[in-house]
């Protein structure tokens, strides 16, 4: 394949206050699958990762633990590093930002800044957020908490250094203007240009002298460099950038990068700090800039002390890695929050990896062995019009693959590819039920004709999935390379996925097919995740003090804050008194509950995870609140139209929200 040239990928680097759950695994595995597919167009990538190891929560980690910062910081860093190997990450270069040459380039460019004049010393007061180490002024507080991760902060002064960001700003703006595709996907450019940009930028704290665990102003030792300055940097520093002048040829090959994919809630950071500082440097910028959602437990956040944060070791301990990869791959929305839960990793696999492709070519096999001894031939034979009619469209829908499925990876819908790729299996197993390779086979001794009919068809399934398993391989690359290596033959380059017929005629595949995906049994996927969960409310429980207890009735309990919204957003949100005439459990799914909901004159079918709570019959009479105007959604198979609100304790208990009076079905709430 020609060469296409260089093509540079980053994710965010993991901050290393603790091991990450599988939301923030996501990310890695959907650049790895990015990286991948580039790399089979022939593109030359480099693909780079790595850690954030500096800031004052990882200097209070460390003294908690009773270790130093770096002691800390390796351990974690490994943990990381260990779960991208586990989940088969093909990454080029793992940065970490305790890494002498990155801590050395910070420092000059920091000094450079500021012989340049747009960094310049001053003093910070305001209200500080440990956590996201940012400063805030009141107005920027909600109920006097930090607008970004809801907790406490502190009152705060000291001495610092300030970049002068509105410098820039004009600038950036109009670069975003002549660029749409820099900030993607559209909405999180709208934000950023609505909500900071064109609002008018403050300067930026990039020193601080309260803590030590940080890169070190090598001119005012005091200080030490402040989080976004450091660790947005290691996207240049991390392929040989000098600001002395003296960059590598690796740098000036590779930059500006392709793609920074990143986690929406560090969209600002990325989209506003990061290209002001190349600004000033006087470096181009990326090429764009993903903000890709987040991948929730059951629409809402994980927490250890509720038992549900879901661990990648743990799923792929059990799942397997490529049963991982799928669902995060497959069930993440490009614009819009997914959800991941053990029952639904579950489902996934039995649906689409067991069933439509694990059986797909564990039959295939099968009947190459029983009929033709594992031989594959393509004897081109039809016996009638509508069996040149299937065959045609099998091998359209086979060798139209890759095209879609290439414009939806430019685009960066790499749920769509993955849905394009499993179309193609979807198609032979229709194939399959078409040609009835069965029938075929109890007539073939006695008729040549049939019997060169059904070699076709199996030649013409075997061309199929490994046109399919081909383009599956970025994305599943084990499972991938299973199934070539049952077919007899190897993965094809995509250069040659618009020719059907290149699968060697006479090639035998293996004389026992290996069932690629088992059927899991529903009740030891819950048993396992109960063991789980289990184990880490000990755990939580041990962290937190053993006789620490839940807070009393009326204490009352802090949970994080969510985005400041306006009474136009609140508006738009239509709130009314519902009445439950039936419910009943959803089948094989341990949380849901299906309610029929009246509301005035009709009547809602509402899906809701609250069967640990409540019966089917506790709920039947019920009045509730209901949001009625949530886009519809399908639950486990089902179809629902609405949310019933609930609060929820510290313990994870829920309640259902009804009115105080009574009230009829369908009364506004407002």
């Amino acid at each position: 394949m020609q060469n296409k040239g260089p093509y540079y990928l980053t994710t965010a680097i993991a901050y290393t206050s603790g091991k990450p759950h599988v939301g923030n695994n996501y990310e890695i595995v959907m650049a790895d699958s990015i990286a991948r597919f580039k790399r089979k167009e022939g593109y030359d990538v480099f693909f780079q990762t790595g850690t954030d190891e500096h800031g004052q929560k990882i200097e209070l980690k460390a003294q908690e633990a009773g270790i130093t910062p770096k002691e800390y910081v390796d351990k974690v860093a490994g943990v990381i590093q260990g779960l991208c190997d586990l989940l088969n990450i093909s990454y080029n270069k793992f940065i970490r930002t305790t890494d002498d040459y990155h801590e050395h380039q910070v420092q000059k460019i920091f000094k450079r800044l500021y012989n340049q004049g747009d960094i310049y010393k001053g003093a910070y007061e305001g209200m500080y957020c440990t956590p996201c180490e940012s400063f805030w002024t009141e107005s920027q507080l909600v109920d006097g908490k930090c607008p970004d991760c809801g907790r406490e902060v502190k009152q705060a002064k000291e001495e610092a250094y300030f970049f002068r960001m509105s410098k820039y700003a004009d600038r950036l703006i109009d670069h975003i203007n002549k660029h749409p595709e820099f900030i993607q996907p559209v909405s999180r450019k709208n934000e950023m240009m609505n909500n900071f940009l064109l609002p008018g930028l403050q300067d930026l704290c990039v020193s601080r002298t309260s803590f030590k665990w940080g890169i070190p102003v090598d001119f005012d030792e005091r200080h030490v460099v402040y989080v976004w300055l450091d660790a947005l940097t290691n996207y240049i520093t991390g392929i040989g950038y000098d600001a002395d002048g003296n960059s590598t040829e690796q740098y000036k090959k590779l930059w500006p990068a392709d793609l920074h994919l990143i986690g929406k809630d560090i969209i600002r950071f990325h989209t506003i700090y990061w290209p002001i500082f190349l600004m000033a440097l006087g470096e181009p910028l990326p090429k764009q800039v993903f903000g890709h959602p987040w991948l929730m437990m059951n629409g809402g956040k994980m927490s250890k002390s509720k038992g549900n944060v879901i661990y990648v070791d743990d799923l792929v301990n059990f799942f397997g890695v490529d049963a991982v990869r799928y669902y995060v791959l497959h069930e993440m929305p490009y614009d819009n929050d997914g959800n991941v839960t053990w029952e639904l990793i579950a489902e996934r696999t039995n649906s689409d990896l067991a069933n439509t492709l694990g059986n797909l070519v564990n039959r295939t096999i099968s009947m190459s062995n029983k009929y033709f001894g594992g031989i594959v031939e393509n004897r081109n034979a039809q016996l009638s019009e509508h069996d040149k009619e299937i065959d045609a469209d099998l091998k359209k829908t086979v060798i139209d693959a890759y095209t879609q499925c290439s414009a939806r990876m430019e685009d960066l819908r790499v749920a769509d590819a993955l849905t394009d790729i499993f179309a193609v299996f979807k198609r032979c197993n229709k194939y399959i039920d078409e040609t009835e390779p069965w029938v075929l086979g109890k007539e073939k001794d006695n008729d040549p004709a049939k019997a060169d009919r059904l070699a076709t068809v199996l030649y013409n399934l075997v061309e199929g999935i490994i046109i399919g398993a081909s383009l599956l391989e970025p994305f599943l690359p084990e499972t991938a390379e299973k199934i070539a290596a049952q077919l007899g033959t190897e993965l094809r380059g995509f250069e040659t996925l618009g020719n059907f017929g290149l699968y060697k005629n006479g090639n035998k595949v293996t004389d026992q097919p290996e069932i690629l995906f088992a059927r899991l049994d529903m009740k030891e996927v819950e048993k396992r995740e109960e063991e789980i969960a289990a184990a880490q409310k000990a755990e939580a429980a041990e962290e937190a003090g053993e006789h620490e207890e839940s807070p009393e009735a009326g204490e009352g309990i802090d949970i994080e804050a969510k985005p400041e919204i306006t009474y136009d957003d609140f508006a738009k949100l239509q709130f009314q008194v519902g009445e439950i005439i039936a419910c009943e459990a959803v089948p094989k799914s341990k949380k849901l509950l299906c309610s029929q909901v009246k509301i005035g004159s009709q009547v809602r079918q509402i899906v809701s995870g609250i069967k640990a709570h409540y019966s089917p019959e506790e709920m039947v009479g019920k009045k509730v609140m209901v949001l009625v105007n949530l886009r519809p959604a399908t639950l486990a198979g089902i179809l629902s139209e609405g949310m019933l609100l609930c609060a929820e304790d510290a313990e994870g208990n829920l309640a259902l929200m009804t009115p105080e009076k009574t009230m009829p079905a369908g009364a506004e709430i407002c």
